[in-house]
């Protein structure tokens, strides 16, 4: 009874403080896809993408009403930074569905004039004027957004002195951009202005991690079949837990059950955790991430914004040095990363697993005929039809050879000029579970498995690799069969044994993917990338830099005659596959538990056209 009288009386204050319209609220998931076209129409950075925003905390002065509730204290604002443009996931600023459509639109065109806010009040200004100036039609949707939000902000009567001179200063900055240069201060912060981006959070930094966990511990035992997704990117640091002597305590601990601030505790896991990972790190404001990689972190899945660790300019060892592209700098950085060519020698011969055989024949049977193609020869001695043009050439000449009579054309089958490399993500994310039987690790293998069944049928040259990574010093470039290697048992075997890795460097698997495929003699060659996502690593590879670094390595590939393709499984690929592989240079899996289907029927249209 007390539970029960107690989430009345919070649905009632809450209600009684609200300043939003829930019924007239708009999603951010449900305009993703128009509002990225918008962005991107208005000149925004192609390599950024529109994600959800964290609440950040704001001290506004608050109503007896509102602090009874809890509420007024936290707002998610729109923001950029280098990797992405934060919007709120939804909005019910406005009493009108349409309206808070309008609000949307209008924040990613200011986000696309204005890249970066260093002078909030200053900023916001200038790029309202520069966009209303470009484009004159947005005028009268600006003139509406501002006097819809002026009757929803607070009243100054009511309102301190310095709040008052400080909310005049935004209502003339609304109504006539530039009119006022500075903000006056005030011991609060001013009402969110919904119409103006706010600057980037700041990024708390500590002890950087050097390496991945490993052992048993973070290989994962037993996985759970439902995985939480976070949408918002988080606040977070890292923190060095491995030291034994973590938790000494020198003092007697009486005392703990008096401290009411939040202590850096290191405390192991709990055999019997909480499920809901998903509300904890929803409420959580900033995630520390241990290095002691346990089972539970299969269980949730968000985006972090940890800072970039600052050893990625190590000496790095033995191995294939590939460069890197800094867009900021706009140049490739020599030997950046190290790439590891691995082989499972150790690798069972194994045959073809019963459960993939009849689509193996299935496939097989539509590549029969693929291997084969009718190549017109000129100047043969007999054919099916006259070569009038070698006739020609023959009677033009001065002296004829009469021995020699070939004006014919003939048809001929031949086997194609034609070779494929299929690039394997294997990445930490194909641990993920497809259904409560399968994960993206099996749907990936058993692809792999069955086209190259179908391309052994071709006789089309072929070559089989996966990858993943752990930052800069260790690029994984495992092989399973490399061209000029018969298909085998023993091939299958390597393809039986690929396990989920760590992370996704994408850039430095293509440039050596693209090295291997520049050494073919054939004239059409493609490059046929597998994955599950974007790419990403524990270093400054996360966010735009990969995604930039990946679309210059294709680009690399595409000036040397080569095709690059992309199959995923990621529901997302829509959001930064056009930029990285162009229109028609992706496909999306929507199932993936069809892949073993689908692929070979992309590969025939990828070779065919």
């Amino acid at each position: 009874m007390e539970e029960f009288i107690g989430k009345v009386w919070d649905r009632w204050v809450t209600r009684q403080v609200t300043s939003d319209f829930t019924s007239a609220s708009v999603n951010l998931a449900d305009l993703q896809a128009e509002l990225t076209l918008y962005y991107r129409a208005l000149g925004g950075a192609p390599g950024k993408t529109l994600e959800p925003a964290d609440t950040r905390k704001v001290r506004l002065r608050r109503t007896g009403m509102q602090r009874v509730a809890g509420s007024h204290q936290r707002f998610a604002l729109p923001w950029q930074d280098d990797r992405s443009v934060r919007l709120p996931s939804s909005l019910a600023v406005f009493s009108s569905a349409r309206l808070n459509t309008s609000l949307y639109y209008w924040l990613v065109a200011v986000a696309a004039h204005l890249p970066q806010v260093r002078d909030w009040f200053r900023d916001n200004q200038q790029a309202v004027l520069a966009l209303t100036s470009s484009y004159p039609g947005l005028n009268r949707q600006y003139k509406e957004l501002v006097a819809e939000l002026m009757a929803l902000r607070p009243s100054i009567e009511n309102l301190p002195e310095d709040l008052r001179r400080q909310e005049l200063a935004v209502a003339q900055a609304l109504r006539n951009p530039g009119l006022r240069a500075d903000l006056p201060s005030s011991a609060f912060d001013c009402f969110p202005v919904w119409l103006w981006l706010y600057p980037t959070p700041p990024t708390l930094f500590s002890v950087p991690v050097s390496t991945a966990g490993s052992g048993p511990e973070s290989e994962a035992g037993e996985r759970s079949s439902e995985q939480q997704t976070l949408q918002q990117r988080k606040q977070a640091q890292r923190i060095d837990d491995e030291h034994e002597t973590d938790g000494l305590l020198v003092f007697l601990p009486d005392s703990l059950m008096s401290w009411t601030e939040q202590i850096n505790l290191d405390r192991c896991q709990d055999d019997d955790s909480d499920d809901d990972f998903e509300q904890i790190a929803n409420d959580i404001d900033l995630i520390t991430v241990s290095r002691q990689r346990k089972a539970n972190a299969a269980k949730v899945k968000f985006d972090l914004d940890l800072p970039a660790a600052e050893n990625d300019e190590l000496c790095l060892g033995p191995g294939i040095r590939l460069p890197e592209w800094h867009y900021k700098q706009g140049r490739l950085r020599p030997d950046a990363c190290l790439l590891q060519p691995l082989l499972a020698d150790e690798a069972e011969p194994v045959m073809l697993p019963a459960h993939l055989r009849q689509t193996s024949e299935e496939v097989k049977q539509k590549f029969s005929l693929l291997g084969l193609r009718r190549t017109r020869l000129r100047g043969q001695p007999d054919g099916q039809d006259l070569d009038l043009d070698a006739w020609l050439d023959d009677f033009s000449r001065p002296l004829r050879d009469t021995a020699r009579q070939n004006f014919f054309l003939d048809q001929r089958q031949t086997h194609r000029d034609f070779c494929c490399l299929i690039l394997a993500d294997l990445s930490l994310s194909t641990e993920g579970y497809v259904n409560d039987d399968c994960q993206v690790i099996d749907v990936i293998r058993d692809s792999l498995m069955v086209l190259a069944e179908g391309l052994n049928q071709t006789r089309d040259e072929f070559a089989i690799y996966g990858f993943s990574s752990v930052r800069n010093s260790h690029v994984r470039y495992q092989l399973m069969k490399n061209f000029g290697e018969p298909y085998s048992d023993r091939v299958r075997g390597r393809i039986a044994r690929i396990k989920p890795g760590f992370y996704t460097r994408m850039g430095a698997a293509i440039r050596q993917s693209t090295r291997i495929l520049e050494m073919q003699p054939q004239a059409h060659r493609v490059l046929l990338l597998v994955s599950d996502g974007k790419p990403n690593d524990l270093d400054q590879y996360e966010g735009r830099y990969g995604i930039e670094d990946t679309r210059q390595a294709i680009i690399e590939a595409q000036q040397l005659g080569i095709t690059p393709y992309c199959v995923t499984v990621d529901e997302q690929g829509h959001d930064y596959l056009p930029y990285l592989f162009g229109r028609d240079g992706f496909a999306v899996v929507n199932d993936p538990t069809q892949l073993p289907k689908v692929l070979p029927r992309i590969y025939l249209n990828v070779s065919t056209h």
